[in-house]
């Protein structure tokens, strides 16, 4: 790992912090702890779904998602089947409305805070939702990329996804007024995709993908490489939001902690790096992230 040397000084106990010096009662267990971990540190920030859910996306693994059968699209299904393509661009084009519109919640606005003091080293998300962009993060990597973007597989070329969704209603307008609940995918749970037409390239005709990585398929390794600096740039690898039961994202916590680094993981359920893990605080980040903000 790279030279490690703290770029601020602070001056605010973390017993006064914490409430530890009034008598008052720790917000959560561990999170005494975290503080002084982070005191002074440079710090990575690894996010996942877990980030969004109090914006209104659900997530994967949460302790509600858990209850409910998920079936996200993959990849070598979505390339080689015409229907899995169709039940993709039926399901998302009466989700992406919804998805969207949604915003940064505080604890996507405490990180970019975060960054805007100087703490950073930068963030990697595993989310798709662009909330970390309209935070006002900027150095940022998109793991998973953007359903802003999509592209085509045939000739490669990059288009907004606002712009695909007018395409699709004008060769759907009798799906105009349906409603189903939003996924993790910003698709729907719509189980009859019968007579949806599914819209092409307009450059050559190819098929059309969300400019994202889905299941079985791998990140792009220049974009590993990014996040690799970020992380080895920095003291604390800080996991916020994520069961990191993917190893696209498990990768840096699991690499960093055999390098020598501290992973601090703030998460309401368990994850797959808690044994690799110095603190790990149960809570939700909107939460958490705008009490610690105040001291970083």
């Amino acid at each position: 790992m790279g030279a490690r040397t703290s770029s601020r000084s602070y001056t605010l106990p973390v017993d006064k912090l914490c409430g530890q010096s009034s008598g008052e009662n720790e917000p959560w267990e561990g999170f005494r702890e975290l503080c002084a971990l982070l005191k002074g540190k440079r710090i990575a920030l690894l996010t996942g779904a877990g980030c969004s859910t109090e914006s209104g996306i659900p997530d994967y693994r949460g302790p509600e998602t858990r209850k409910r059968a998920r079936n996200p699209v993959q990849y070598r299904e979505f390339v080689d089947k015409p229907q899995a393509r169709r039940r993709y661009w039926a399901r998302a084009l009466v989700g992406w409305s919804r998805f969207s519109a949604t915003a940064p919640n505080e604890g996507h606005q405490a990180m970019a805070q975060m960054e805007r003091r100087g703490v950073l080293t930068g963030t990697i998300t595993q989310n798709v939702d662009r909330l970390h962009t309209k935070a006002g993060t900027e150095r940022l990597v998109e793991l998973h990329g953007a359903l802003e973007e999509v592209i085509c597989l045939d000739c490669g070329i990059l288009s907004s996804r606002e712009e695909l969704q007018e395409r699709l209603w004008e060769v759907n307008p009798d799906w105009l007024g349906r409603r189903a609940e939003i996924a993790p995918d910003g698709d729907t749970e719509i189980d009859d995709t019968e007579g949806f037409v599914v819209v092409d390239c307009v450059g050559c005709g190819g098929r059309l993908k969300p400019h994202v990585v889905f299941f079985g398929e791998n990140v792009p390794r220049r974009r590993v490489e990014r996040a690799w600096r970020i992380v080895r740039d920095a003291e604390v690898l800080l996991v916020v939001g994520s069961s990191l039961a993917v190893f696209s994202g498990y990768r840096f916590p699991r690499g960093f902690a055999a390098e020598g680094g501290h992973v601090a993981i703030v998460n309401l359920g368990p994850t797959r790096a808690d044994g690799a893990a110095k603190i790990k605080v149960k809570a939700k980040s909107g939460a958490l992230l705008p009490r610690l903000v105040h001291y970083l």
